[in-house]
């Protein structure tokens, strides 16, 4: 049965935590090489849903495989604009869980009124890249030396996608 994806709930911050771990200490996706502990994903976690954040699992289950979110700047001049982060644990990639994550995010930013979605990745993410893609997000710049992992430094894309297009 293919994993749903669901809004999250203060009944996935453990399985959350889990997922999100996993994918950090692989070194290469996430700015964040381990998962904050249990306490804080916990509030974290009770905020987004007491905030109806834009923030949707991947569910195997019970268990978080994968999860997207879009939080909106706190600032007035900015508060169009909405920071991607997402992740799917290795053993569920390739499955198109990341684009159902991704387009369940874009419909309920949309509906929050977040018109502008940015987002930071690594050039060599080439799956993430055509993802991101596919859906709309065009490049903005490259940021030299923007990543360091194990002392080896990396290249970054800043991408956009553009909700209500006011160019």
């Amino acid at each position: 049965m293919p994993a749903i994806i669901a809004p999250i709930a203060a009944s996935h911050a453990e399985s959350y935590r889990a997922c999100l771990d996993a994918v950090a200490r692989e070194g290469r996706y996430l700015a964040q090489l381990e998962a904050l502990p249990i306490e804080r994903i916990r509030q974290f976690v009770a905020d987004s849903v007491a905030g109806d954040a834009v923030q949707f699992v991947a569910l195997d289950g019970e268990r978080v495989v994968g999860w997207a979110d879009i939080f909106a700047a706190w600032q007035p001049a900015i508060a169009h604009c909405g920071s991607l982060g997402m992740g799917v644990h290795a053993d569920y990639r390739g499955q198109g869980l990341g684009e159902r994550l991704l387009s369940a995010c874009v419909a309920k930013a949309r509906v929050k009124g977040i018109t502008r979605i940015e987002l930071e990745t690594r050039v060599d993410n080439e799956r993430a890249i055509r993802l991101y893609e596919k859906l709309g997000f065009v490049h903005e710049a490259r940021r030299k030396n923007a990543m360091r992992f194990d002392g080896a430094y990396h290249d970054a894309f800043q991408m956009r996608l553009l909700l209500d297009d006011h160019s």
